[in-house]
């Protein structure tokens, strides 16, 4: 499959599936793999203040396609200059207070969430889609975050972090975009930025906010077992589906709501076929800026003569997640979560 198609799978198959046709094993599994980034420090939860130099340990890797391997980076102060590939990214930002320290962001492809929206405002958009290196470098930042597959040299991509590093710009790469990634992932994350940034008490106030929740969220659907599966409009109406096997960080946050994705350890294409054998209880399609409108592609579903045996189908449960709820790698994620547990509650 195309490098750059394949950066595009987490828009859930926007491009025809015919195009997904030839990933191969090994592509689907070296996207986002990699060595499990350490636990998160306690640092945040004790409230202590940074004492720079600070030394975290991050990612990069040896060419696209290639694993995630740790590398430290080493910050000899706070930065000044963030710019984040993703949505996502600089949302996080903004929760931490840091809004000011954002110069640019990237693919907005989803929903703002409306409790930073008045502050997401003020952060300059360097690129409404993807940013390239020379849009990225152009802000002159000294720090670059965001979705890990995204560093890459492409079109799309923000610069190799090793490349990024050769001119003294830092990078972080969020550990819930690399796969293998869970919950605890984004805890960390906000932990070490809390360090980075020097807002630890700020940090570990959210970071328990954020488990509350999580916790709320699954004592809630305590009881809910249900398979799912990603799909999207290959085209015309066509059923296609994305096996989100790379994404287990979404995966991970959904079993919170009872859902299990029923290709998780899946690679490859996923014929129509298959998806009928499998039979899911829930499919779920998402809305992305620029995307088919998933109401139309919802309507073909339930129209398709070929997919009524299907549980999703014939009890009326697809739902429609929010792209940057779930692919900004963020916090928001539990907002798309408790929306999603909400919409099956009410369906009952």
């Amino acid at each position: 499959m195309n490098k750059m198609i394949r950066r595009f799978l987490p828009l859930l198959l926007a491009v025809p599936l015919a195009l997904a046709a030839g990933c191969s094993a090994k592509t689907d599994e070296s996207q986002t793999s990699g060595t499990p980034a350490p636990s998160a420090s306690t640092a945040a939860a004790a409230g202590a203040s940074t004492t720079y130099p600070l030394t975290i340990e991050n990612y990069t890797n040896n060419g696209e396609g290639t694993p995630w391997q740790p590398k430290s980076q080493t910050f000899s102060k706070a930065p000044s200059r963030v710019v984040a590939n993703t949505q996502g990214a600089a949302e996080l930002m903004v929760k931490l207070g840091l809004t000011d320290k954002v110069v640019g962001v990237a693919a907005l492809y989803g929903e703002v969430d409306p409790a930073v929206a008045a502050e997401f405002k003020k952060i300059p958009v360097i690129s409404p889609k993807y940013a390239s290196k020379e849009l990225v470098v152009g802000a002159s930042p000294d720090l670059v975050m965001g979705r890990a597959d995204l560093f890459a040299d492409a079109d799309w991509g923000a610069g190799t972090v090793s490349g990024l590093n050769e001119l003294g710009i830092k990078t972080f790469l969020q550990s819930t975009s690399v796969k293998g990634a869970t919950l605890d992932s984004l805890y960390k994350d906000i932990d070490q930025l809390g360090r980075i940034f020097n807002v630890q008490n700020k940090a570990a106030e959210y970071i328990a906010e954020l488990k509350k929740r999580a916790d709320t969220l699954k004592t809630k659907s305590a009881g809910v077992q249900k398979k799912f599966a990603y799909v999207s409009d290959g085209g015309s109406g066509d059923i296609a589906i994305y096996s989100g096997n790379i994404d287990t960080f979404a995966g991970d946050v959904l079993r919170l709501v009872g859902l299990t994705n029923s290709y998780a350890d899946v690679t490859g294409t996923i014929s129509k076929e298959q998806l009928i054998a499998t039979n899911p209880d829930v499919l779920l399609i998402s809305k992305y800026t620029g995307g088919i409108d998933p109401e139309v592609s919802i309507k073909a579903f339930y129209a398709d003569s070929t997919l009524q045996n299907i549980n999703a189908i014939k009890n009326k449960a697809i739902y429609v997640i929010d792209f940057n709820q779930f692919w900004g790698y963020s916090y928001s994620i539990l907002d798309g979560a408790e929306k999603l547990a909400a919409d099956m509650a009410a369906a009952k």
